[in-house]
């Protein structure tokens, strides 16, 4: 069994002192008596806006806990933090060229032999939904470009113990796929769209196809998705003076519109000065909407959540660079390429593919997967170390 880890295990993570939590953390669910005993080390967040209260404690995550021992230790990492959400990209391939996704000449894909078949993904999801995992999302590259994305759907909604079947696309395609990937057992969306102006989609994408997605969002309302999260990636001076625009579309239909912060990967030619903080979002949106209320979020969720008075849908923001959520973090993330990788900004990854196809039994990869788990770091780096630190395309790490 030991040869599996020197072999297969890459880049180890040293615990660094230095990478502490913030004093305004949010803890993961599932508290367990490790991660409660932080607490004489890291302060509890209670944080207050005036709209709305969000408080978390270890007492009430202790009531999120499971009640059996369903969940291996395979998914629990040093901080105690379980982990019960995969995301699993399926290709590396795209029909879009989005900038903050795909540097400009492109980016070399992996070849074709070394991407997990439909047979190793079934394999390798059974196996971590065995051990806890109750959700799974489908990302790449674009996942509704892979010609067995139905199968795969229908295979994973089978698995017992799954709760949550979702998907993250940029929805080019979406609309004519969704009735069937809905029968598969495809019970949640993200559609990815960065501006409401075709001629702005066009340059960011470098690609036509606003329609196509616009016409996505309404058939997966149609079909009864609710909420459809929008996920947007605000950068100053493209796009940030669409927000309240966006906030629109939430007034009639359960649209959840997602408000991302702009987040350094190779190749996307990250700056600050593009970056429009939460801070700033909130702000250009309470004026607008005052009634704006916060939400009681769940300790797991990445998304500060918003309602808004006589509003069909929902306003959230994902604060990755300037109120990191690392605290709760409860994601694994499973490459197109068989690697797993436990933190979106950290280099380091394990593959998964290689044992898998050198005969690792089941419990040979749960011991991989467990070693790299509990070398997950407390938190990220910071935004300004991030893009100093080599990691890959978001393409080839999944959306």
């Amino acid at each position: 069994m030991r040869r599996y880890f020197s072999k297969f295990i890459h880049s180890p993570i040293p615990f660094n002192p230095s990478n502490s939590f913030p004093v305004n953390f949010e803890m993961g669910s599932y508290c367990t008596t490790r991660i409660c005993n932080l607490q004489s080390l890291f302060k509890g967040k209670s944080s207050d806006y005036s709209t709305g209260t969000s408080v978390t404690s270890c007492d009430s995550l202790s009531e999120e806990k499971p009640k059996d021992n369903s969940v291996s230790d395979m998914l629990v990492d040093s901080f105690g933090r379980i982990h019960t959400y995969l995301r699993i990209s399926l290709t590396e391939r795209c029909n879009l060229r989005c900038q903050y996704c795909m540097p400009a000449e492109g980016v070399e894909l992996t070849p074709k032999p070394q991407v997990l078949t439909k047979a190793e993904i079934l394999r390798l999801a059974d196996l971590f939904v065995s051990s806890g995992v109750n959700k799974i999302r489908l990302t790449g590259g674009e996942p509704t470009v892979r010609k067995d994305i139905e199968d795969i759907c229908f295979e994973l909604s089978s698995l017992k113990g799954l709760e949550t079947l979702a998907m993250t696309t940029n929805g080019i395609v979406l609309a004519r796929k969704l009735p069937k990937l809905k029968e598969c057992g495809l019970t949640s969306l993200n559609i990815s769209l960065d501006t409401l102006v075709p001629a702005k989609f066009e340059l960011m994408t470098r690609r036509k196809g606003h329609e196509k997605v616009m016409d996505s969002i309404n058939a997966a309302v149609d079909l009864g998705y609710n909420p459809v999260k929008v996920n947007c990636v605000v950068m100053r001076g493209f796009n940030d003076e669409e927000i309240c625009d966006f906030v629109e579309l939430t007034r009639e239909k359960p649209i959840n519109i997602r408000f991302i912060e702009f987040m350094p990967f190779d190749g996307n030619v990250w700056n600050f000065k593009k970056l429009v903080p939460y801070s700033e979002m909130l702000d250009t949106v309470v004026k607008r909407f005052p009634s704006l209320k916060r939400n009681q979020d769940h300790p797991t969720d990445t998304a500060k959540n918003f309602t808004i008075d006589g509003h069909k849908g929902q306003v959230s923001f994902i604060t990755s660079m300037t109120e990191h959520f690392c605290a709760g973090c409860n994601r694994l993330r499973l490459l197109a390429d068989g690697n797993l990788k436990v933190c979106l900004f950290g280099p380091s990854e394990v593959s998964l593919r290689d044992p898998l196809r050198n005969g690792a039994e089941d419990h040979e990869l749960r011991e991989i997967i467990g070693a790299a788990v509990k070398r997950k770091k407390p938190s990220h780096a910071g935004m300004f170390d991030i893009a100093k630190t080599t990691n890959r395309p978001m393409i080839h790490i999944g959306g």
